[in-house]
């Protein structure tokens, strides 16, 4: 039974817990995917051991290189389209290890 209201401070907010991620192999993953997107092709970057803030630093020079938009969701970078050539290419520039894989 948990705790929701005390007469000395009043109501008692549950303390939030953020998910956490689980932690990479060190091998960064470049995938096609196309489903549930209408057709439409998207190269997902999975495996960054990142936190949130350098991982949206690092989506922002990815579609800025690429040339097109993406997103960050839930530890991965969407990049629009089929630029996997170009994602690897600038992440082993970094200096990480990039494996192509989809479609």
């Amino acid at each position: 039974m948990t705790l929701v209201y005390s007469t000395e401070t009043g109501r008692i907010k549950p303390e939030e817990t953020k998910p956490v991620r689980p932690k990479g192999d060190g091998v960064v993953r470049i995938i096609k995917q196309t489903k549930g997107r209408k057709g439409k092709g998207v190269s997902i970057v999975t495996g960054l051991d990142l936190d949130d803030t350098a991982l949206k630093l690092l989506a922002a020079e990815l579609k800025k290189t690429c040339g097109c938009g993406g997103s960050v969701k839930d530890g991965n970078i969407e990049i629009q389209g089929d630029v996997r050539d170009k994602l690897k290419l600038t992440l082993e520039k970094k200096g990480h290890t990039v494996k192509l894989s989809g479609g």
